[in-house]
């Protein structure tokens, strides 16, 4: 109590015996613990050590193929080949240069494409990265000859897209090419990754979720070093193939209008009016969409992308020209539903036209003379048109009736980057020009000429509406989605109305008369000539401030008396100015008129022609309007 205390034998024991009892329940608990560890809970730890070890091999699914209408030979397959992957954590950090050198020699894919494809952060990942496509069977069996000098290589079968039909359906088509970063960010909740191929242009983009089918995939468990040691257990998921397409392009359409446009700066356009189908897109130049996985693809890429003429650019849709002359039907169709001037009531069709103190003259240097409705638009008179927009339309109407034709809007075909072209307006000029619309501006607009802006595909959006009498039905490239092991039809595009223009069957009943007056006395008599079919059309050339360079253009359809509607086609031509002027639009409607309508090829097509009117391929030195 005093300090005098002195510890006894009975407190060391006490003091034993806790210490005993603290070790005898750490024991306890640490052999709890350890039982819970290997036999209440050994599964679930084993089941989890086996995730850190298991790799998911992604089993690519077989893209759909591409048909056009007829189904029987594909456009578009797949052709047999390998992927190599490379998993940088099996390889090691110093020895990862070597191995990419390896890979680079042997598929002849240089090595900064290959290490670009290898983010640094990922160096050492142990998920497999694609770091080569296209691989011949050759290469692979190298490889598996030679794995010790090709540690962290793997390979798997990957198809590329085989293009059969190439020219000027590749912008029909399109082409498909690996997925970058910035389309990974928009993609990655779609079941995308970064080893996907994913559609780039045309149809393969626009509907790259139905053709690419879903990948599976292969479970297996690995050792250290990545060798299989043993049965997931886990059944591998098989891949989903892509569906195949059906397109409403007729091959045999298409290849008769590419080479009617042959190589001249342009586009074709051939649509069925009564469902909107299109049956042959053409726009020259075009690609060979096969370059963007043949070994030799990065030089003929680098050729195309430099290509000052750009064929890359569907012309038919992407590019917006003035319409010329071709405006004149929806001129002649304001005027006779609105009945600001009688079609019967004559107009001085002078050679110039003098206003808003200038002098406009008129394509025709000794004029048309006094002239009605009907024939101002067969024989294009623009003093009449000046005259009806100026004094009796004014641009409000012109405008109003312009867009009812579906102008200055896309006409939300099934292909990616179409253009709106342009209606101006007094309000457009004064915001975007800081300019104020003046007289000319009306004069201009009434001859569709100035800053008016339509696609090939408007214009022949504006000519199904004449061919239908007031309706014009959304165009389309897809006809159907099909099983690709059955063949059953999935789904099948249905005509769509894009537009009702609401204006009556008697005003369409007289514009589709004055526009087969066009090709019977009016400017295209002395080129259409084919007697396969009854044509009803309008011609226009555009200028374009250069010396002896036009535009050409020829909007049209046929059969002017078709008893069924089914059976008419609109067939739009567009020559641009950067040819040599040789008024070729109207030629190559007629070839394919002829063709399409006489069941011939081209040679076959141009040869009835030629023998008809010997002078049929002579250049024709007529400033048509």
């Amino acid at each position: 109590m005093n300090g005098n205390y002195q510890e006894g034998p009975s407190d060391l024991r006490r003091r034993i015996r806790i210490l005993t009892g603290f070790v005898v329940c750490a024991v306890g608990l640490y052999v709890v613990y350890l039982f819970g560890l290997q036999i209440v809970n050994g599964s679930a730890y084993k089941e989890r050590a086996y995730e850190m070890a298991r790799r998911v091999i992604t089993i690519p699914a077989q893209r759909g193929e591409i048909f056009d209408r007829n189904y029987d030979v594909p456009l578009v397959t797949n052709k047999p080949s390998f992927a190599i992957n490379l998993i940088p954590g099996e390889v090691g950090k110093h020895g990862l240069d070597a191995v990419i050198g390896q890979i680079s020699s042997l598929v002849k894919v240089p090595v900064a494409d290959i290490r670009a494809k290898i983010p640094t952060a990922y160096t050492g990942d142990y998920q497999p990265i694609e770091v080569a496509s296209g691989v011949p069977y050759s290469a692979i069996t190298y490889i598996a000859e030679h794995l010790d000098q090709f540690p962290g290589v793997t390979w798997q079968s990957k198809p590329i897209r085989s293009y059969l039909d190439t020219g000027s359906i590749s912008h029909v088509l399109g082409y498909v090419g690996d997925i970058t970063r910035e389309e990974l960010q928009v993609l990655y909740n779609n079941g995308y990754d970064a080893n996907s191929t994913v559609g780039k242009n045309g149809v393969e983009k626009e509907y790259d979720s139905i053709l690419r089918g879903t990948d599976g995939k292969s479970f297996r468990t690995v050792d250290v070093r990545g060798r299989r040691v043993e049965d997931t257990g886990i059944e591998d998921i098989p891949p989903v193939d892509g569906k195949n397409i059906v397109l409403t392009i007729d091959r045999r359409v298409q290849d008769l209008a590419e080479k009617a446009l042959g190589d001249r700066m342009g586009s074709v356009v051939v649509l069925k009016p009564a469902t909107g189908e299109i049956l042959a897109l053409v726009s020259y130049p075009w690609y060979d969409p096969n370059i963007f996985s043949s070994k030799s693809g990065a030089a003929e890429m680098r050729k195309v992308f430099l290509d000052p003429r750009f064929p890359f650019l569907d012309r038919a849709i992407q590019s917006a020209y003035s319409p010329a002359s071709t405006f004149k039907i929806i001129m002649t169709a304001c005027d006779l539903e609105e009945n600001a001037f009688p079609p019967t009531g004559i107009i001085d069709g002078a050679p110039s036209m003098e206003y808003g103190g200038r002098v406009f003259h008129d394509w025709e240097p000794s004029g048309e003379g006094p002239i009605d409705l009907p024939n101002a638009l067969a024989m294009s008179s623009d003093v009449y048109f000046w005259t009806l927009g100026t004094k009796y339309l004014g641009v409000d109407r012109i405008v109003e009736y312009a867009r009812r034709f579906g102008l200055g809007q896309r006409t939300g075909i099934d292909l990616p980057g179409e253009v709106a072209g342009l209606v101006p307006t007094p309000e457009w000029k004064e915001n975007v020009l800081h300019s104020p619309w003046v007289g000319g501006d009306t004069m201009n607009i009434s001859i569709g000429q100035g800053n008016l802006l339509v696609t090939p595909l408007q214009l022949a959006d504006v000519v199904a509406m004449v061919a239908n009498g007031g309706v014009i039905y959304k165009p389309h490239v897809l006809k159907e989605i099909r099983d690709p092991t059955t063949g059953a039809v999935i789904r099948e595009v249905k005509p769509e109305v894009l537009i009702s223009s609401g204006i009556s069957k008697n005003t369409f009943t007289q514009l589709q008369a004055a526009m087969r007056g066009v090709i019977v006395h009016g400017t295209a008599k002395v080129v259409i000539t084919t007697t396969a079919t009854k044509i009803a059309g309008k011609t226009g050339t555009g200028q374009v401030g250069l010396k002896e360079r036009f535009s050409s253009w020829f909007a049209s359809y046929a059969p002017y008396d078709a008893a069924n509607p089914d059976d008419e086609i609109v067939v739009v031509t567009m020559i641009e100015a950067t040819n040599n002027w040789d008024w070729w639009a109207p030629k190559a409607a007629n070839i394919i008129y002829q063709g399409y309508f006489a069941h011939q090829d081209y040679d076959h097509a141009v040869n009835a022609l030629v023998a008809s009117a010997s002078w049929y391929l002579q250049p024709i030195r007529i400033q048509d309007r």
